[in-house]
C-alpha cells in the first residue's frame, strides 16, 4: 500500500523545524479526534500555504486566520445562519447528526471540509469543498493527504478550486512565517 504522506512529500518541498503537536491536548479541545492522515500531515508539514493557494489549518496556529479551532467556531456559525436564512444545506448533510470541520481555505474564500458521518472513524471522513460566498459544494470520496497528493498531481480537479492550483513547481510555506 502505497504511503500518501510519502507521495506528498515527494511533491511538496517540507519546512524545516515542525514541531509535532500534542494530539491528546488537540482531542480534548475539539471534543473529538482528528483524522490520522491530518495528523501525520501537520506533524510533518505544520499549517501552511500550498502553491500560493491553499491555507491547510493548524490547530493553535499564531496566526487566527489559519488555526483549527478559530475556524470550526466560525465557520459553524456562519454555515448555520446561511442554512437557516437563504442557502440549501448540502444533501450529504440531510443524515441525522452528519457534520462538517473545516480542514483548508483559500485566499478566493473557499473552505475545505471533511464530511463526518455519524458513526464514522475520522479516518474514514471525506472531502467537501464549498465555493466562496456561495451554496455550490463538492463532494469527493478522499481523504484529505489522498485530495491534496491528487489535486497535487492534477489527477483529482475541483470545479470551485482556481484553475491556477496547483501550481508548478509546488511550494509549501508555513503559517508562520505569515505574522
Amino acid at each position: 500500500m502505497v504511503n500518501i504522506l510519502d507521495t506528498l512529500t515527494g511533491l511538496l518541498p517540507r519546512p524545516a523545524d515542525v514541531r509535532p503537536k500534542d494530539w491528546d491536548s488537540v482531542r480534548r479541545r475539539l471534543g473529538a479526534d482528528l483524522p490520522a492522515d491530518y495528523k501525520a500531515f501537520i506533524d510533518t508539514y505544520g499549517g501552511g500555504y500550498v502553491d500560493n493557494y491553499l491555507w491547510i489549518l493548524e490547530p493553535g496556529c499564531a496566526n487566527e486566520y489559519y488555526d483549527l479551532f478559530e475556524a470550526i467556531e466560525e465557520r459553524a456559525e456562519a454555515n448555520e445562519y446561511l442554512w437557516s436564512s437563504s442557502e440549501p444545506k448540502p444533501a450529504q448533510l440531510d443524515h441525522a447528526d452528519a457534520r462538517i470541520i473545516p480542514w483548508a481555505s483559500t485566499d478566493n474564500g473557499e473552505f475545505l471540509y471533511w464530511l463526518a458521518e455519524p458513526g464514522q472513524h475520522p479516518d474514514q471522513w471525506t472531502v467537501m469543498v464549498n465555493e466562496a460566498r456561495g451554496p455550490w459544494w463538492e463532494h469527493f470520496d478522499l481523504t484529505l493527504t489522498r485530495f491534496l497528493a491528487r489535486s497535487l498531481t492534477g489527477e483529482t480537479r475541483s470545479e470551485i478550486l482556481s484553475d491556477l492550483f496547483p501550481s508548478d513547481p509546488h511550494d509549501f510555506r508555513p503559517s508562520g512565517l505569515f505574522g
